[in-house]
C-alpha cells in the first residue's frame, strides 16, 4: 500500500477499473502512486507536485481545480500497443466531456481532448509490468488561470461553459467511463473503438499534414485512420501509409482552418 497519507476511499460500481478509489491531498505524481496500488486501483489527487506528461512535460495544476487521474491494467498482450490504449482512453474522456457538456469533444494526436478548439485534457500511458495510464481533465480553472501560465490554448469546462462543475461526480463518471470501454474492448469490440476514436480525431477527408518519427512529414488528404494504419493522399508523390506508431503528429492545415 502508498504511504501518503490517504483522504478517503471510494467503493465504485464498476467492473475492472476503479472499483476502488485512492483520493489524496497531494501526491508526487499519480502514476507513481498507482503503480504501488493493487492492479485497477485508481489514485486521484487534489494537487500533484511532480506531474508529468508526454516527453517529460511538467503537468501542474491549482489545487482542486481539475482531475488527476492515475488507474494501472494489465491488458492481454494484442491490446498492449501504444494506439489501442490511447484511443481507449482518449475516448473515454472525449465520450465523459461530451456527455458532460452535449459538445462534440475532438481528440488531438495523439492523446489531448479539446473542446471548442482548446485543451481540455492530456493523456500519458507508460508501460512498465503493468500499464499505467494518467489523466489530467481540466474542470474548474478560468481563463485568467491558463493565461497567467502562458497556456493560452488550453481550456476547462468551466471556462467553455461558463459554469462550474462538481469535480468528484466528475472523476466518478470518467472512472465508470474507462471502465465500460475497457470492458468492451476486452469483449472483442476493437473495431467498435477504432470507429469512435477516427470519429473524435474528426479528420478524414481533411487536408492534414503528417509529421513522422523520423523527422520527416507528408501533407495530403487524409483518405484511412485505423489502427494499422494511417492513409494520406500526398500531394507530393505517392500515397503513403504508415502505422500510428511512426506517426508523430497528425493536424489539420491551415486551408481548411480559415
Amino acid at each position: 500500500m502508498s504511504t501518503l497519507e490517504l483522504r478517503e476511499r471510494w467503493h465504485l460500481p464498476t467492473r475492472r477499473l476503479g472499483r476502488h478509489v485512492l483520493v489524496y491531498d497531494s501526491v508526487g505524481s499519480t502514476n507513481d502512486a498507482a503503480l504501488s496500488e493493487e492492479l485497477g486501483t485508481a489514485v486521484l489527487a487534489d494537487e500533484q507536485t511532480a506531474g508529468r506528461g508526454r516527453l517529460g512535460r511538467a503537468w501542474i495544476c491549482p489545487p482542486r481545480t481539475a482531475i488527476q487521474l492515475s488507474v494501472t491494467l494489465d491488458p492481454p498482450a494484442e491490446l498492449r500497443r501504444p494506439v489501442i490504449l490511447t484511443a481507449w482512453a482518449s475516448v473515454a474522456v472525449a465520450e465523459t466531456v461530451r456527455k458532460l457538456t452535449n459538445i462534440p469533444a475532438r481528440i488531438k494526436w495523439p492523446n489531448d481532448v479539446l473542446l471548442h478548439g482548446r485543451k481540455v485534457a492530456g493523456i500519458l500511458i507508460e508501460q512498465k509490468s503493468v500499464v499505467v495510464v494518467g489523466i489530467g481533465l481540466n474542470v474548474n480553472q478560468s481563463i485568467e488561470q491558463f493565461a497567467g501560465a502562458g497556456l493560452f490554448d488550453a481550456g476547462s469546462l468551466a471556462s467553455v461553459m461558463g459554469k462550474t462543475f462538481d469535480r468528484d461526480a466528475i472523476a466518478k463518471q470518467l472512472i465508470a467511463e474507462l471502465d465500460a470501454e475497457y470492458t468492451a474492448l476486452l469483449g472483442g469490440e476493437l473495431i467498435a473503438l477504432e470507429s469512435r476514436w477516427a470519429w473524435h480525431v474528426g479528420l478524414l477527408g481533411r487536408s492534414v499534414t503528417v509529421e513522422m518519427l523520423d523527422g520527416t512529414s507528408r501533407s495530403g488528404r487524409l483518405q484511412g485512420l485505423s489502427f494499422d494504419k494511417v492513409v494520406v493522399e500526398s500531394e507530393e508523390g505517392p500515397t503513403v501509409s504508415v502505422p500510428p506508431e511512426a506517426v508523430r503528429q497528425l493536424r489539420e492545415r491551415a486551408e481548411n482552418l480559415s
